[in-house]
């Protein structure tokens, strides 16, 4: 379960009690080490599979965590998103709660907030009611009411898209609507389950006896409202691994917050603390790159970002692009994909079309990059539009896989296929699907790349279990259908940098990367400008290995170049400089809990004999694993105990109050000299220091005990 975990993977894995804080870098293996936790502790007991809660933000990234339990042998944890745990529960105890059929759940809310807006007597365009939308969102996940809105929007510095006063009526007039037809929105699906929850401690009880074990992924995304369910979750537990990285915060519109990432060992103060930077996604370029950038960023966040450690061979370095015009940044961009697409044999990059993407900070401008690609004959996705297992052709291709499995062996072209892969093929090609794609590219293109899509998940499912039927192939596609979790579409994909979190490439273009567009005109303060900096970090950091960043400086041929690139590039591109940069908020390592009695953490303690990062208290603080051979002075060791006797017997207290075994057994190894050496083993606080320093520095040297005065204290054990 734990080969092939480095030490601070390993370290989140073993760590199975009380609070757990996990710092992860972008691409240190996050998702891997706690579902490696979740499935050490199910293996070896300590956690029963049922009990456990992992709960991210993503159907698809509940889905890739619930394939891995599964690969694992903890298929039986619960993998949701907030939002689904959290219906999940109202559903099930509103008959018990409030009584009735629980509310219907609105799909769209956009419809109904036009309807308030109209009865407002507010006309809005398509754009002005997807921002009034949003408002709304935003004020229900920070726990706003219609009537709070407007001071809640000016202490929050919040730049809002039309008078607070008239969203506020919007909004409050949206909920009437709600409550009048027994509707309820997703925001709603969080404020009523910790209602319920909160108001009927015989209910919350239930819950906690379910759950007793939480995971929560991506923290730094969660709203105060998720805080809130989560903490009523938890009651009085701290059996919580939480992990998350600060310098991805890039949602506080929707009212994500790293504060309680930031502040998880202020709440719990024996918390364990672990930092990854080990990063095995990116070539050290890329990475150097990335911690260049978050190197002149300022703010809290910025004190606690992670330097990131290559662990891949190196690559090739970035590429910064000038171009006259927008039309010639596209029409560049497609034709260095083209040659990244060209096989190796023939002088190309020789990578598969899924590998690349090109991103951009906002949707609208997909549209000349789509145009470039079409022209140049390169497929592509749009991400963030019509939902996979939402089109068509899949939704066709599903029904009649379905159909296939039901009948068994009466289908002679199924039967007679090759393999579990060649049974969907010969399903699909009756749908008009053939194992040769058509030419060109457009929507025929698009049909062909999704349903070879499902050939392609056939062939993964079948490598993974070469046993697969097909009935077990179609259950697998129906749960990724519930969950939402598409597989890899054949061709280059567009994407926003904010629905790009999450993914990664090969290649990554970062495209029209001008002051204006990242940072957004409309990023005004400190923080908003800090948030577009950490977006680009985004972006950088979904590259593996080819990373190209460019910006136009004109909208069109001919047009005024009056544009410079972004300000984050300054001190990363040829020929600019930038300000001094920052020191970051600490290297990998593992920081166990202290509780609340305020002794400094410490770094990560690596065994003196073999090198091991160690994990248990007893092996940090002799600094050596277990199984490794001591070298202990038996004879120092012998006199520490019998002065503790004697010494325990004066104060009247019991020989551990002193000091415990463990912690004389690491003196009588490390045999300290002075008094600084002896207050850096394990054990030895400020306090035990003055009152036993000179005594046990006494023996060490193979001195008298000093006859003085002792201090008195009634402090606990191991202060």
């Amino acid at each position: 379960m734990l080969e092939g975990l480095d030490a601070e993977q390993r370290a989140v894995a073993t760590t199975l009690h009380g609070p757990v804080c996990v710092l992860a870098g972008a691409g240190t293996g996050k998702t891997r080490a706690i579902t490696h936790r979740i499935a050490y502790g199910v293996r070896s007991g300590v956690f029963q599979p049922a009990t456990v809660l992992a709960v991210t933000f993503t159907q698809r990234a509940a889905g890739e965590m619930r394939g891995r339990l599964r690969q694992l042998g903890a298929g039986g944890v619960q993998t949701r998103t907030f939002h689904a745990a959290a219906l999940r529960q109202l559903q099930y105890f509103w008959p018990k709660a409030v009584g009735g059929e629980p509310p219907r759940l609105l799909e769209r809310k956009i419809p109904l907030v036009a309807e308030a807006a109209s009865r407002c007597r507010f006309r809005l365009e398509r754009l002005e009611l997807r921002d009034v939308t949003s408002e709304i969102e935003w004020a229900k996940v920070t726990q706003t009411t219609p009537e709070d809105y407007p001071a809640a929007v000016a202490k929050a510095g919040r730049e809002a898209p039309r008078d607070p006063a008239e969203t506020a009526m919007i909004y409050a007039t949206y909920e009437q609507l709600k409550r009048d037809r027994a509707t309820i929105d997703f925001e709603d699906v969080l404020l009523l389950t910790v209602g319920i929850l909160a108001d009927r401690p015989d209910i919350a009880e239930v819950v906690r006896g379910q759950y007793q074990h939480f995971t929560v992924d991506e923290y730094q995304d969660v709203s105060p409202l998720q805080q809130r369910l989560l903490t009523l979750w938890l009651g009085d537990r701290d059996s919580l691994c939480v992990v998350g990285d600060a310098s991805q915060t890039i949602y506080s519109f929707t009212g994500a917050t790293p504060d309680h990432l930031l502040d998880f060992r202020t709440r719990h103060p024996n918390a364990t603390l672990v930092k990854l930077v080990r990063d095995y996604r990116s070539t050290p370029q890329v990475v150097h790159l990335a911690n260049g950038l978050l190197a002149q960023a300022r703010g809290r966040t910025a004190d606690h970002r992670l330097e990131l450690i290559s662990q891949r061979p190196a690559g090739p370095e970035p590429v910064f692009t000038e171009h006259p015009d927008e039309p010639a940044e596209a029409e560049a961009t497609a034709r260095r994909i083209r040659e990244l697409l060209t096989p190796v044999a023939e002088g190309g990059g020789g990578l598969a079309a899924s590998e690349i993407a090109v991103l951009y900070r906002v949707n609208a401008q997909s549209e000349i990059y789509e145009q470039a690609l079409a022209d140049a004959g390169v497929p592509y996705q749009l991400k963030g539009a019509e939902r996979f297992f939402e089109r068509p052709e899949i939704r066709q291709a599903v029904l009649a896989l379905r159909g296939a499995a039901r009948a068994g062996g009466n289908d002679s072209a199924v039967t007679d296929a090759d393999g579990l892969a060649g049974q969907v093929g010969a399903v699909l090609g009756g749908t008009g699907w053939t194992p040769e794609p058509p030419a060109g590219s457009g929507a025929v293109r698009e049909r062909w790349e999704s349903l070879r899509s499902l050939v392609r998940l056939a062939e993964e499912f079948q490598a993974a279990r070469p046993d697969a039927a097909l009935d077990g192939f179609v259950a697998e596609v129906l749960e990724r259908a519930a969950a939402q979790h598409a597989p890899t579409v054949e061709g280059v994909t567009l994407a926003s940098l904010h629905t790009a979190k999450g993914l990664e490439w090969d290649a990554v273009f970062l495209v029209g990367l001008t002051d204006g567009m990242l940072p957004i005109t409309h990023a005004k303060t400190p923080e908003q400008i800090e948030e577009e900096r950490r977006l680009l970090y985004v972006g950088v950091t979904r590259a593996r290995a080819h990373l190209s960043l460019s910006w136009a400086l004109a909208r069109s041929p001919g047009g005024r170049a009056g544009r410079r690139p972004s300000r984050f590039l300054d001190g990363l591109r040829p020929g600019s400089t930038a300000g001094g940069g920052r020191s970051a908020g600490g290297a990998g390592g593992v920081e166990r809990g202290t509780g609340s009695r305020g002794r400094k953490p410490r770094g990560p303690v690596k065994c003196r004999v073999c090198g091991r990062t160690l994990t248990e208290a007893a092996e940090v603080k002799l600094r050596r694993c277990e199984d490794c051979p001591s070298s202990m002075d038996e004879e120092l060791y012998e006199r520490l105990r019998e002065w503790r006797l004697e010494t325990a017997r004066e104060l009247g207290r019991p020989a551990y109050a002193v000091f415990t075994d463990v912690t004389l057994m690491a003196i009588a190894e490390n045999v300290p000299g002075t008094e600084g050496e002896l207050s850096r083993i394990s054990g030895v606080g400020a306090h035990k220091l003055r009152q036993f320093g000179p005594d046990v520095l006494a023996l060490c040297a193979g001195e008298a005990v000093p006859a003085a005065p002792r201090e008195t204290s009634s402090e606990s054990p191991e202060k």
